[in-house]
């Protein structure tokens, strides 16, 4: 500071001292916000050698998809010959891993776990009587812009849209679509619109048809629309209230209100369309193309969580039994942002579903990451 500047300094406080000239340094700005916060391996609260196998198992049924990441690939390569014995899956963690535990954006340990399945619903391949829903394929006329081609800062954005002349126009949202129908292929016919809405929400499914046979469908793309809860629009009309929002509840309210349905529904604009999977017993493949894993695969917010990296997860179950496992991150939904967020795969069916459905914990995740790496960077912070 020059002496001229320290003259007007000293000048303009003491022409300041009758309105209280304050000589105290301004306050600290605020720790930032850290969203892995480096922790020991003995932090991880302890896991049975049972759920510590099956969910290696599960995150290395992946490696095959992982090779070529820049991240998990020389681990995925190391971890190939690893015995599946309790003592060498730690061993294996601890000398290739380093533990992060994960904080929200209000610098919390605490998140939401809540829980996803495969559902099976009865249906046709043909419309009839009973079977009026369409399932819908990718349609025609359905245009993606990758924005990233252009804009490496938006890597993963996408716009969605329909073409009309030479301006990309928004695609029809769900309460248009539900009215009006799509250009698209319509992959089978389901008897109750609520069936559908809760396939799109688990992003796959089952139809069973007359015959016994079950044809397998998943996520082939959306229509571009934020994903909106039904539950929030039924809370927002006080028909529930927020600590009772299950698919259950919601599956009761809409029997006992048939004719609000379309309301219902038309209050999440977003809408799913669908390809048919190859018949199999495995679990249905997640955003990263490989079966999921019953009780042992997430979904995650891929902004904060790479895909195809190990977790250790810390909840309860909704009867609140203790839940703690390491956790494979293998999918993506519209409904999975946050930084200690994850969507539990609990598997296929009724029993499945009912998990699923009352599925809405307070829990702990910590990322387990290759050493050496950097950390993934979030649009937000930076970091």
């Amino acid at each position: 500071m020059n002496t001229t500047f320290k003259r007007l300094a000293a000048s303009l406080c003491v022409l300041a001292l009758l309105a209280g000239c304050n000589r105290k340094e301004p306050p600290a700005p605020p720790a930032p916000v850290m969203t892995y916060l480096k922790a020991d391996w003995q932090a991880l609260p302890t896991v049975s050698d049972a759920d510590l196998q099956a969910g290696f198992t599960s995150w290395r049924s992946a490696c095959a998809r992982l090779k070529a990441d820049a991240n998990w690939g020389p681990t995925c390569l190391a971890a190939v010959n690893v015995a599946n014995t309790p003592a060498a899956i730690r061993d294996f963690l601890q000398q290739n891993l380093e533990v992060y535990g994960l904080r929200s954006a209000q610098n919390s340990a605490d998140g939401l776990i809540t829980g996803y399945y495969e559902p099976v619903y009865p249906g046709s391949l043909i419309q009839t009587a009973k079977a009026t829903v369409p399932v819908y394929g990718v349609p025609d006329d359905l245009i993606i812009v990758q924005l990233d081609s252009l804009y490496p800062e938006l890597k993963g954005k996408r716009l969605r849209g329909r073409l009309e002349g030479r301006v990309v126009k928004p695609y029809d949202d769900a309460a248009l679509i539900a009215t009006q129908g799509v250009k698209a292929p319509v992959l089978a016919w389901l008897t109750d619109p609520m069936d559908l809405q809760f396939l799109q929400i688990q992003g796959s499914g089952r139809i069973r048809l007359d015959n016994g046979q079950q044809l397998r469908i998943g996520y082939a793309d959306q229509n571009g629309y934020p994903y909106r809860a039904i539950g929030r629009w039924l809370v927002e009309q006080g028909e529930l209230k927020k600590e009772d929002v299950t698919m259950g509840a919601i599956s009761a309210w809409a029997k006992a209100h048939p004719t609000r349905i379309p309301q219902l529904l038309g209050s999440n604009p977003s809408y799913v369309f669908f390809a048919r999977n190859p018949d199999s017993n495995e679990g249905p493949r997640g955003s990263l193309n490989v079966p999921l894993t019953a009780g042992y695969s997430v979904a995650v917010d891929r902004k904060v969580i790479p895909l195809g990296s190990l977790l250790w997860l810390s909840t309860t179950k909704p009867d609140g039994s203790a839940l703690v496992r390491p956790v494979a991150a293998q999918d993506t939904g519209g409904a999975i942002a946050g930084e200690v967020r994850a969507d539990l795969f609990w598997g296929t069916g009724d029993a499945a579903g009912q998990l699923a459905g009352d599925m809405k914990q307070k829990g702990n995740i910590w990322l387990l990451w290759p050493k050496g790496m950097a950390l993934p960077k979030t649009p937000d912070t930076g970091s």
